[in-house]
């Protein structure tokens, strides 16, 4: 049985609803750098994007999930699809409508172009993935290349000549990054000579551009150990010499072969093989890790989009499947001579569709939410603006990043389960992307790692100074929320938790300033979650209180949207009913040093 209806991938009306309606990204183009845009034009890109992730993008899925890359006499060649596609998404503008005007972008804002990429992803995320991969290579050289490196990678990079990777995990290293082992040897002419491997490329060569550029990490020659002594590098695979472009001694050892994500290839390279491997150098030597960090945070939010993105298109599948799949009778019918019914007139059924749409919903709103603080960081003429949004961004990155994977990937498995038997098939795409979404936990940094990053850097940093900037963006959607009316209990309990996370925070800051670094960080991921779900039930407030301020206009009455702001209540009551209670224990946990993993003796287990 198949769904009789071509999949949204996401839900317009929830898009519009959060831009909008929750977060007024509209009054953006009031800053100065996107004066020139209005909400016309915002929309012009959300819906140029939709109806190209729709008809175009979605359809080449199965076909690239279906057959991946290959490795042939030495090059990867993947799906064909791909060289009209890229093309496509380049002359849409999709690479580089966050840019400036002066590297031919349209310095659109960073939260609606978030929304609009969301549609690429859940549409099929690892052709988006060569996008995304190349324009935060690409912003990288904006930044910190030299005039050289902007003029002859850069700009081939933004008009859609080249792709572009991040070089970063070695066999030996792992997310370890401190010790890689990549040789950069200094040159006569100015540039370097590379040598060493790295694993986990996505993308690292693909055969629907003329080059790409491997934004890599090395070690230059007499350097100090550790991360105070890995650089930066542009390393193409093809390099300029003189009028023409040569080989660049980059080769691929072997494919990776992905339980997901399979239209992207994950390659190991070899560098300098030959010991003709030239790379230039990006920023200052010794600097490359703070140089990558601004590729790798985008990074981060990206897979975070992308988690979101995988399970709304289940989402929107299941729920689809369950209007149209018709099972059994409801509770107390047994009449054989009724009709079935479909089977979101189950319980249990709207049990899982709810969950799915409290975990879709509440992490878009996350990420739209993030991306607002990225656009104020950015582009605030307010220097304390700018400031205070850098403290709310590096908190909100590691929740938006995980939250997303890590409840996303429950998302998928609802989605299967809903479909039964026809959910553990691959006729059926629920599978699909339940295999893709699991990438995402691991992605940019495991879960474990951004437990470390958000404890042991970003919530202690400035002695709490993010913390109380959240603590005041909370605050003022808690007063929204009592002025529409939304249930008091909400409000109250969202100070709570938020309350009882800062003063954990402070706890086991102390702890670590004490030298006991281990029991501070002993359930780093305990404290993530826990921050996860006070962060999510921040954004479910938010849109409650636009849901009923909308209700109390006339307006849904006439338009038919009662149902739907009725829905989103009814999902915000889920999150402070089901998840929010879960927020003391979280506490506990951290607070008490719970140390059965810690004391397990690995011979234990």
């Amino acid at each position: 049985m198949s769904v009789p209806r071509p999949n949204p991938l996401l839900s317009d009306r929830d898009v519009d609803f959060q831009l909008y309606e929750v977060l007024d990204t509209a009054a953006l183009c009031g800053l100065p750098a996107f004066q020139e845009h209005s909400r016309d034009t915002l929309d012009l890109l959300l819906d140029s994007t939709r109806r190209f992730a729709r008809d175009v993008l979605a359809p080449t899925y199965r076909p690239m999930d279906a057959t991946p890359p290959t490795f042939e006499h030495g090059r990867v060649r993947v799906h064909p699809a791909m060289r009209s596609l890229y093309a496509d998404m380049v002359d849409l503008g999709l690479l580089t409508a966050t840019r400036p005007p002066d590297v031919g972008g349209q310095q659109l804002p960073l939260t609606v172009n978030a929304a609009s990429s969301v549609y690429l992803m859940a549409a099929n995320l690892s052709a988006y993935g060569y996008l995304g991969l190349t324009l935060g290579a690409a912003h990288l050289l904006e930044a910190f290349g030299t005039p050289f490196l902007r003029e002859q990678f850069m700009a081939r990079m933004y008009r859609g000549e080249w792709t572009g990777t991040m070089a970063l995990t070695e066999p030996q290293a792992g997310s370890s990054l401190a010790d890689v082992k990549t040789r950069a040897t200094p040159a006569p002419d100015g540039t370097f000579r590379l040598q060493g491997s790295k694993i986990f490329i996505s993308g690292g060569d693909q055969d629907f551009t003329d080059n790409i550029v491997h934004l890599t990490l090395a070690r230059i020659e007499g350097a100090e150990g550790g991360t105070r002594g890995v650089s930066l590098f542009a390393v193409p695979a093809r390099r300029p010499e003189g009028d023409r472009f040569v080989p660049n001694d980059v080769q691929v050892a072997g494919v990776i072969h992905k339980i997901g994500w399979r239209g992207l290839p994950s390659l190991v390279l070899n560098f300098g093989e030959s010991g003709d491997c030239h790379g230039w150098l990006v920023g200052q030597p010794g600097r490359g890790l703070a140089c990558m960090f601004q590729m790798m945070n985008e990074a981060r939010i990206m897979v975070g989009l992308n988690g979101v993105a995988t399970a709304s298109v289940a989402y929107q599948e299941s729920l689809a499947y369950a209007r149209e799949r018709p099972q059994g009778r409801p509770t107390g019918g047994r009449d054989t001579a009724r009709a079935q019914a479909p089977i979101i007139e189950h319980a249990d059924v709207r049990r899982m569709l709810l969950r799915q749409k409290a975990i879709v919903e509440g992490g878009l709103a996350l990420l739209l939410a993030t991306s607002t603080q990225a656009d104020l960081a950015h582009h605030a003429p307010d220097e304390a603006v700018r400031q205070r949004a850098h403290l709310l961004l590096d908190l909100l990155t590691p929740i938006a990043k995980t939250f997303p994977a890590e409840k996303g990937f429950e998302s998928n498995a609802l989605a299967l389960q809903i479909h039964g038997g026809y959910g553990y098939s691959s006729e059926y795409l629920p599978e699909a992307w339940l295999r893709d979404q699991k990438l995402n936990s691991i992605h940019e940094g495991t879960t474990g790692i951004q437990g470390l990053d958000l404890l042991g850097r970003k919530a202690v940093a400035g002695g709490g100074a993010a913390l109380q900037a959240l603590d005041e963006e909370v605050r003022a959607t808690t007063a929204r929320a009592r002025a529409a009316g939304v249930e008091p209990a909400w409000s109250d309990a969202l100070e709570d938790v938020l309350q009882q996370a800062t003063a954990l925070t402070l706890e086991l800051g102390a702890r670590g300033m004490a030298g006991e670094v281990e029991a501070m960080l002993r359930h780093s991921a305990d404290f993530l979650e826990l921050f996860s779900v006070v962060a999510v039930a921040w954004r479910w407030l938010a849109q409650a209180a636009a849901a009923k301020e909308a209700l109390a206009r006339d307006a849904p009455a006439s338009t038919g949207d009662a149902p739907f702001y009725e829905g989103k209540l009814a999902a915000a009551q889920y999150w402070f009913a089901v998840e929010v209670p879960r927020v003391p224990l979280l506490v506990h946990l951290c607070r008490t040093g719970e140390d059965s993993y810690s004391r397990m003796h690995p011979d234990g287990f």
